[in-house]
């Protein structure tokens, strides 16, 4: 019978873990790269267990083996196909038990309250939880969703630098920042997406529309506007009568906070905790003492 329990939260940029004792009582984290199941599962493996062992590292207890503790593991993708079978089979731990990270970060911004959460980060996610019953939307992936995601903000602009560079759209101040980025070479921007360019790799560029929109940039403007459009659609969609409680979570969701509709506005709420925290706690309940024999792979 393990002392403790392993939490994984893991997105498109990085995986983190925390050893908890059965009090929860986080006594260790780690953290390493991208846990995204659409990405190879032997680099997701090779994160998830590194992150695991630098939390014990982090607690002191290197010398506990990995197999001899349960693993709850909230993964960006994990709601699409079957790749975490072969990616359960390649972990070490005792027990391990896969969620979507959206159902974690819900965990962790309402505890066991209803409302909703919308992840806004490399991916983007929403869940709402009403008398219990939970709804997801979204998270289905860079490749045809994600919508309002830094990955889809990212893409999208150097989709319309390219557009200005080819004389069909007005250059910007945002525009001509992007292709500096690229020596003014659109096709080392070509190249850069064609070299398996990763969602997170797109996303880093995010960060620059929102500088620009705050400069009144028109291109960084037109870019936010139909992305908040996107992102308003979803929450009248999973916002439900008499909800209370919005939290934004990811990277962008406070540039968002503000860009909202007022009604969307009037019911924000700060998280009461992360998704790691929301991993942590929905752990001690699937894996009680008396059960952690039971295989969940």
């Amino acid at each position: 019978m393990s002392e403790f329990v392993i939490a994984i939260d893991g997105g498109g940029t990085s995986c983190r873990a925390a050893l908890a004792d059965r009090h929860g009582n986080v006594l260790g984290r780690g953290k390493r790269g991208s846990a995204n199941i659409f990405t190879a599962s032997d680099a997701i493996g090779e994160n998830i267990v590194m992150a695991a062992r630098e939390a014990l590292h982090d607690a002191g207890l290197d010398a506990l083996d990995l197999s001899g503790i349960p693993a709850y593991l909230g993964l960006a993708g994990i709601n699409v196909g079957e790749r975490q079978r072969v990616l359960a089979r390649a972990l070490p731990f005792a027990d391990t038990q896969f969620v979507h990270d959206g159902l974690i970060a819900l965990q962790g911004a309402l505890g066991d309250n209803d409302g909703v959460m919308a992840i806004l980060g490399t991916g983007s996610a929403y869940v709402a939880r009403s008398g219990g019953k939970l709804r997801n939307v979204g998270g289905w992936g860079f490749a045809i969703g994600d919508q309002g995601s830094g990955a889809v903000l990212g893409r999208t602009l150097l989709q319309q630098t390219l557009l200005a560079h080819d004389g069909i759209r007005e250059h910007t101040p945002l525009s001509r920042a992007v292709m500096a980025h690229f020596q003014n070479n659109p096709e080392a921007m070509v190249e850069f997406a064609q070299q398996n360019a990763r969602p997170a790799d797109y996303g880093s560029f995010a960060p620059m529309v929102f500088e620009y929109d705050d400069q009144g940039d028109p291109l960084a403007g037109r870019i936010l506007r139909d992305t908040v459009c996107d992102i308003t659609e979803t929450l009248d969609t999973v916002v439900f009568e008499g909800c209370e409680r919005l939290c934004l979570l990811g990277g962008l969701g406070a540039l968002y906070a503000g860009r909202l509709e007022p009604r969307h506005q009037a019911i924000l709420k700060e998280p009461l905790a992360d998704a790691l925290g929301g991993a942590v706690q929905l752990a001690l309940r699937a894996f009680p003492p008396a059960m952690e024999g039971e295989v969940r792979r």
